[in-house]
């Protein structure tokens, strides 16, 4: 059979850099850090005391008070999100065939806040005996956000969530460009959702020395590729495509924003949380979004990478970078754009390939932040173009977008620009 074409014709985003897509990008191009002090808890006996928020979000603008306590706070992103990339796309649900809108948003972790809350609560009461809420199981599970969405717009297509660490999301894309591009669905709502800033994540982070520590400056911890990075920043937001079938989207007379043309995956096979110091598994992973694309390195003009400003997982995926790329690796633009809205964890791949999608719409690629002056490290090549500190303008043709996660987890996925 003949592949179906897939396209981006919606876009939602609520990210520390701004509550929509809109001032996220903006925020984005202007090289501003989302990072500062943690105000979900007290902190202060935390090695890390800060990390990238959102900021102002207020559930009552989209649900009522006593429907916004079913959610976990990582779920009620992912609706916030998703309502606005349904907006985004125009899509009339009222004349479309529902059977064939599926919903895949992806969590690495999930309701990791309401498990908190309701395990503490029967720890501290414990004598009374077990008193949970009923809607404890269903905001805590990582599937939980995709069913609500379908649940909201009555979406009866394909309906779950990946799960594979900081690489979910972007498998989540993959999955769904998989099921229209095979005639499974027209239309696919998909991304991911995290709301990790809590203490059990950033206290099990601290003790695995994950996470920067840099507590007199939040703003520029998050420094990938510097001799100074001394561990990635936390992050939490949503972000939500419609991916949809071009003959669908033009039907309908929808926008298009870029074409995805390329999904790769792969394992590491190597360590729990360590990426292999050769980036074996990065490598093979941009390789097989390549061959899925059908395209040459040379084809490609810029990778958002995963970039986390860990002292190990740089230096590996910039090694795989040359591998793959060769010569051509000089040509390219790259950006780590963790830089500026920390690691949303789950959520990353989905934040990522907005960036992306949007860098091709724009023509111009989001920075490298906080990279200062002789902050170099001798195991990294700095000839390659990092897009440090400001972004750039450029003609962009396609561009991928890596996830890494731990156990190993890979996935790449190549967006274009749609001709």
């Amino acid at each position: 059979m003949k592949l179906k074409r897939v396209v981006v014709t919606g876009l939602g985003a609520i990210t520390p850099l701004g509550n929509n897509v809109e001032t996220t990008w903006e925020n984005a191009i202007a090289g501003k850090s989302g990072a500062g002090p943690i105000t979900h808890f007290d902190a202060s006996f935390f090695k890390t005391q800060f990390a990238c928020e959102v900021k102002d979000f207020d559930p009552s603008e989209i649900f009522d008070r006593k429907e916004a306590r079913k959610f976990d706070r990582y779920a009620q992103l992912a609706v916030k999100a998703a309502k606005e990339a349904v907006e985004d796309s125009g899509l009339d649900l009222e004349t479309e065939n529902v059977d064939r809108i599926g919903v895949i948003v992806a969590a690495g972790i999930g309701g990791i806040r309401t498990f908190e809350d309701e395990v503490g609560a029967y720890f501290v009461d414990k004598d009374k005996g077990p008193r949970f809420n009923p809607f404890f199981i269903p905001k805590m599970i990582a599937d939980i956000a995709a069913g609500h969405i379908s649940m909201i717009y009555g979406l009866r297509g394909p309906n779950y969530a990946t799960v594979s660490a900081c690489a979910s999301s972007t498998n989540a894309l993959i999955d769904a460009f998989n099921l229209i591009r095979l005639n499974k669905a027209n239309v696919i709502v998909a991304g991911g959702a995290e709301a990790t800033v809590s203490p059990s994540a950033v206290g099990g982070f601290n003790a695995m020395h994950a996470l920067s520590t840099r507590n007199d400056s939040p703003t520029t911890a998050s420094r990938p590729f510097s001799a100074s990075r001394d561990g990635f920043v936390m992050g939490e937001g949503s972000a939500v495509f419609i991916l949809e079938e071009l003959e669908h989207a033009k039907a309908r007379g929808a926008k298009i924003y870029a074409e995805i043309v390329g999904g790769g995956m792969s394992a590491d096979a190597y360590h729990l949380t360590a990426s292999h110091p050769e980036g074996l598994g990065a490598k093979l992973v941009m390789r097989n979004a390549l061959e899925d694309a059908e395209m040459q390195p040379e084809d490609i003009d810029y990778v958002n990478v995963h970039g986390t400003s860990t002292p190990v997982g740089d230096i590996s995926e910039t090694k795989a970078i040359l591998d793959v790329f060769g010569e051509h690796a000089y040509k390219l633009n790259i950006s780590a754009t963790k830089s500026m809205t920390g690691h949303l964890l789950g959520a990353a791949g989905a934040v990522e390939a907005l960036f992306t999608t949007l860098a091709i719409k724009n023509q111009i690629v989001p920075p490298t932040i906080n990279h200062e002056e002789g902050d170099n490290d001798s195991e990294i090549d700095y000839n390659l173009n990092f897009t440090f500190n400001k972004a750039q303008k450029r003609e962009i043709r396609a561009a991928l977008s890596n996830t890494f996660g731990f156990g190993g987890h890979n996935a790449s996925v190549i967006i274009k620009k749609y001709n």
